[in-house]
């Protein structure tokens, strides 16, 4: 018996000429289009203007491999974390994170992750598989109907920062993305999505010539190689060095300034000689800091650094005329913020 095969992976050209090749008119494969990405339809059933002979010869012949919310937490601070179940049973999870002017959602790119950050509870999953872009684009979707539930307004921002390497799955992430601000998908602007990536150097390269039209976030943590190998320990493949020059052409090319999280951990990254050499690595191209609340993964080797030297760091940063946010952590009570996605309840 031969698999069906997920109608998702169709373009809107491919599905006007099955129905060509069906005897059908090509408007119709318009129609399933829109049935797919615009209206999110989870079964050939929903799609009511299509008739019921049409639906039937659709579910002999495909699937839509949607996902779904397997569990959902939601924390004291209005955070929501949904355990996403995907066709073949593995789970990734989800944030949606509100504040009192927007809504974010969080979004896995792989089923664990493809890199080994010492600090990121999801880099102790193995690396089962990378999302397909419907898999992506559907996790955008339900975050929007809870966004809309809960906070009675659709979703605001996207950030790439759940599970996985965004980078190490390049296609998908692109495709979903075209998918999520397309006027035939959720129709959302590109400069609302964030892309957060460990530091790969030759895809940040890529993402310049291909003139993607998101924002770029670097998970840098340190600017001094030993200290970043420590706790990232790919850095020895993807040296600062290297990092340094994609993030380089990725300015000239774009024209864009580059985000740095970054964490401040007691007796790792606290001291005078950390500071100076981010304050001189940010000096290469246009950027700012988000200095990032570090939240625990049970072990106790990373502990987050005191007020007194995260205060050295926004002072100094200033100081350099470096733009400085200090963001704290949501939904830390449920597990669902930076670096604990593991797919714990």
């Amino acid at each position: 018996m031969n698999k069906k095969k997920d109608i998702r992976a169709l373009s809107k050209d491919q599905l006007r000429d099955f129905f060509v090749a069906n005897n059908d008119k090509a408007f119709r494969g318009n129609q399933v289009y829109e049935w797919l990405w615009s209206k999110a339809a989870h079964s050939f059933d929903d799609m009511t203007n299509i008739s019921k002979a049409t639906r039937n010869m659709l579910d002999e012949n495909f699937v839509i491999n949607h996902i779904e919310v397997d569990a959902m937490q939601r924390s004291n601070d209005g955070t929501v974390k949904n355990a996403i179940k995907l066709h073949d049973g593995l789970i990734v999870e989800s944030v949606l994170i509100p504040t009192e002017t927007r809504t974010t959602a969080c979004v896995s790119s792989q089923v664990g992750c493809s890199l080994d950050c010492k600090f990121c509870a999801t880099a102790r999953l193995k690396r089962m598989r990378n999302l397909n872009a419907d898999e992506i684009y559907d996790q955008v979707v339900a975050i929007d109907q809870q966004s809309r539930h809960y906070h009675n307004h659709k979703l605001s921002n996207i950030v790439f920062m759940g599970m996985g390497e965004p980078l190490m799955n390049y296609n998908n992430v692109l495709k979903a993305i075209d998918k999520i601000t397309s006027p035939e998908g959720l129709g959302m602007a590109a400069r609302r999505i964030t892309v957060s990536t460990s530091g790969v150097p030759k895809m940040i390269k890529k993402m310049a010539d291909d003139e993607v039209r998101f924002n770029l976030a670097v998970s840098l943590h340190s600017a001094i190689d030993e200290v970043r190998t420590s706790i990232m320990p790919f850095n020895t493949r993807f040296p600062l060095k290297d990092l340094q020059e994609s993030l380089e052409y990725w300015y000239t090319k774009t024209k864009r300034k580059v985000t740095y999280e970054y964490v401040v951990w007691n007796g790792i990254n606290d001291r005078k000689e950390d500071i100076d050499a981010l304050v001189a690595f940010c000096k290469h191209i246009p950027c700012k800091v988000n200095l990032i609340e570090y939240n625990p993964i049970d072990d106790g080797e990373f502990q987050q650094a005191s007020e007194r030297a995260l205060n050295n760091y926004i002072s100094n940063l200033e100081m350099n005329d470096i733009v400085v946010n200090v963001r704290r952590s949501r939904g830390k009570d449920i597990d669902a913020a930076c670096g604990q996605l593991a797919n714990k309840s």
